[in-house]
């Protein structure tokens, strides 16, 4: 058992140095020798709009789900009024970036482990060694680029979308005051809990594209093992959105 638990910790370890390594050398080609334009729009045309819809449906209902569980215990205090501000700090503090970066890692770091996956046992990537293309140069870097970018973008989005879901609950079903639902959202949120939402979401941008490229590159033993490598980058992503968004919040809020 120390043995097993010792080869398992030296695993751990060695795999956080090749996603240190992949994620180092990806923002050394961003500065210094970056991939043409063109990859950079067509990532940031499949990880931003292309998921915008999710992203859109899911913040909406986020929204109206927040006045649904809290009308109740603000409607014993006549405190309905407050609930614009509730869902506005909410979206932009939690629920806008953590919903947001679940449905990239759902949608996006999965096919981006399968593409890199795919390429890895079909010997396309030792195909651009031979070509003298640095793989992490074509592969990473615009991935991670779109990610960082499309994360922010997309948490917008969802801040605004989920606010006015929780304003149609609100206002419209439950019927609080359309005045003084935006006006405390005015008088209470502040900027800061938006520009730390947006943070965060570059935060789980970065994550999100260094262990999916990962876990593509690591990939072996055929299909299976692509299979294998893109359920193993959908946990480990979720699971590092989570935690990071623990520790975030505890630093910025």
């Amino acid at each position: 058992m120390p043995f097993s638990f010792r080869s398992k910790l030296l695993s751990l370890l060695n795999s956080i140095g090749e996603a240190t390594l992949i994620a180092l050398w990806a923002v050394w080609f961003l500065f210094k020798k970056p991939p043409k334009f063109e990859h950079f729009i067509k990532q940031l045309a499949y990880i931003g709009a292309e998921t915008l819809p999710v992203v859109a449906v899911t913040s909406f209902f986020a929204g109206g789900v927040i006045v649904v569980e809290t009308y109740s215990i603000f409607h014993r205090f006549n405190a309905e009024h407050l609930l614009g501000a509730v869902v506005a700090i909410s979206m932009a503090r939690e629920l806008g970036p953590v919903l947001t970066a679940l449905m990239v890692v759902a949608r996006v770091g999965s096919a981006m482990t399968a593409q890199i996956g795919t390429m890895k046992i079909t010997e396309q990537i030792d195909a651009l060694r031979v070509l003298a293309v640095n793989p992490i140069r074509y592969l990473v870097t615009p991935r991670l680029f779109a990610s960082i970018l499309s994360l922010p973008l997309l948490t917008i989005v969802a801040d605004v979308i989920g606010i006015f879901g929780g304003w149609f609950v609100a206002v419209k079903l439950f019927g609080v005051n359309d005045y003084l639902f935006w006006q405390k959202i005015r008088d209470i949120a502040e900027l800061s809990d938006f520009t730390g939402g947006l943070l965060k979401s570059a935060v789980f941008g970065f994550l999100i594209a260094v262990v999916s490229c990962y876990f593509g590159f690591s990939t072996k033993g055929g299909t299976e093992g692509v299979g294998k490598a893109t359920t193993a980058s959908v946990v480990t992503a979720s699971m590092l959105v989570l935690i990071t968004d623990y520790f975030l919040s505890a630093l910025l809020f």
